[in-house]
């Protein structure tokens, strides 16, 4: 078996089985390569997918939670196939959709007052509006060359110059909410321009929140793929490639050699790299020989991969009224304010406060007595350093300062810490000002080596797939997906032409 072998015999190595892998690896499985291994680092399959059930019966979401719209989304397909979507004129806000604001929101201030409903809605509105024009590509010139943050300060002081305290304070936390769309620590690190390359899908939001959630997908896909493909607790030391320098049908080595950091070691005629852009950050310069080109580690330096995390608290009993979905917290001097932002980033002041970036707390579906919180950037990062108990007790004072209720001591807690995780480094990507996102993104996703330096069989040696490297559908689970079926049909054409 070497590297001039048809499919049937091309060794191909996919390291991560997230729904990229996974994807890479059914697909081609389908198409006749039987010599497949998934290689995962992880204890279990998924990736930034956990589904989990740490509690009682219900599931958790610990990562990816929603599918982004309907028309041409495989995983909406999928979903929709295997009876995975709750749909229907009984499912509420938190089962179905994303944190979309309703009158069910209630928005306090730090001084207990509830903020008007109609105001919350004129400005979110508003601030849709403004977001929409950078997705659709209509900025003008000025603006084009902002980031996001700046872009949004300076259309809404333009649009309405005498906005009233407390617009300005709801303002502000839609920056905080866009900042879990973006990952980000602050839309000032996020250029404006570069998100219309982003593709929204048309159909709304889904949440898969069947007996099985969004781990129900993944467990369709694994229907594809034989018992024993997939390695787990096999991380990936190194990854050897451009071994054969031949180039000939009688020279038997194998292009590239995958090692892990349990000494075991693979031979392959093609890798398939998945894992995330924070595990590129981090490992890159040490785990590729020869080391990757410079236009590949300038995209893995260059694009941003940012912190999203989940605080869960569950507690003995509901505290809050039936008709809330969610505490959303409105803070005076938020670190969503340039000016706050720029004096907190001096120093490290911004860690004395980092609960300021907990955008509120949401009720949980099919978990009657459960809240939870989100928290993004370098705040969610040193929270993640932080106990669970620390972190409970903190939200419950919170909650009890804002909203002046009979809150409870938290009973259990659950926190995602995606940041510290080195498997994962992070939650998903963003493009950061001065940024050209389509160039990163392509230059990420290109084989090695180069098409236009090899000859013959020598070609895709080290293919990359994942979210990062999707032009249109970075940050999303479908982005991943189509990335794991565009390199596995690369390969497939590979042997077909």
């Amino acid at each position: 078996m070497n590297s001039c072998s048809g499919r049937e015999n091309a060794k191909v190595v996919i390291v991560g089985s997230g729904f990229a892998g996974l994807a890479a690896a059914a697909t081609l499985v389908k198409a006749g390569f039987v010599n497949v291994l998934v290689l995962e680092a992880k204890e279990r399959i998924g990736g930034r997918v956990h589904t989990t059930k740490p509690f009682i019966e219900n599931i958790i979401e610990v990562g990816a939670n929603w599918i982004h719209g309907r028309k041409g989304n495989p995983l909406y397909k999928i979903s929709a196939r295997e009876n995975l979507l709750c749909e229907g004129p009984s499912a509420n806000k938190n089962m179905c959709l994303p944190r979309s604001i309703t009158s069910q929101d209630y928005f306090f201030k730090e001084d207990g007052k509830l903020v008007s409903t109609k105001l919350v809605d004129q400005v979110c509105l508003h601030f849709n509006k403004l977001t929409d024009k950078a997705f659709d590509d209509e900025l003008n010139h000025k603006h084009k060359k902002l980031s996001l943050g700046a872009y949004l300060d300076d259309a809404i002081s333009e649009f309405s110059p005498a906005m009233t305290e407390d617009g300005q304070l709801v303002f502000e936390w839609c920056k905080r909410i866009e900042c879990t769309d973006e990952a980000c620590s602050s839309l000032y690190e996020v250029s404006a321009s570069q998100i219309s390359y982003y593709t929204a899908l048309e159909g709304g939001f889904f949440n898969t929140l069947g007996p099985g959630g969004y781990q129900a997908i993944l467990d369709v896909l694994m229907r594809d793929i034989p018992a024993g493909t997939i390695q787990c607790s096999s991380p990936v030391k190194s990854i050897r490639w451009d071994l054969v320098r031949k180039g000939h049908c009688e020279d038997q080595r194998h292009p590239v050699q995958v090692v892990c950091e349990n000494g075991k070691s693979f031979d392959a005629d093609h890798v398939i790299v998945t894992v995330s852009l924070g595990v590129l950050k981090d490992k890159a310069s040490t785990m590729f020989e020869p080391s990757l080109p410079p236009t590949k580690l300038s995209a893995i330096k260059n694009l941003g991969f940012g912190i999203v995390d989940k605080i869960f608290l569950f507690f003995e009993k509901k505290f809050w009224p039936d008709d809330c979905a969610g505490v959303q917290m409105v803070w005076k001097e938020g670190p969503e304010n340039k000016d706050v932002y720029e004096s907190l980033s001096e120093g490290d002041t911004w860690k004395k406060t980092w609960f300021k970036k907990i955008t509120g707390f949401d009720t949980v579906a099919r978990h009657p007595t459960a809240l939870c919180g989100w928290i993004t950037g370098r705040e969610a990062l040193y929270m993640e350093n932080l106990l669970d108990s620390e972190v409970g007790d903190i939200c419950a004072r919170l909650l009890r300062s804002f909203t002046g209720w009979s809150v409870p001591e938290v009973s259990k807690t659950l926190i995602s810490r995606w940041g510290s995780d080195s498997h994962v480094r992070g939650s998903y990507t963003f493009v950061p000002d001065g940024v050209d996102g389509v160039k990163a993104h392509k230059a990420l996703a290109s084989p090695l080596p180069p098409k236009q330096k090899c000859r013959g069989k020598k070609h895709l040696q080290v293919l990359f797939a994942g979210e990062a490297t999707h032009v249109n559908f970075y940050t999303t689970t479908h982005g991943a997906y189509l990335s794991g079926v565009r390199e596995a049909e690369r390969l497939k054409s590979f042997y077909t032409n």
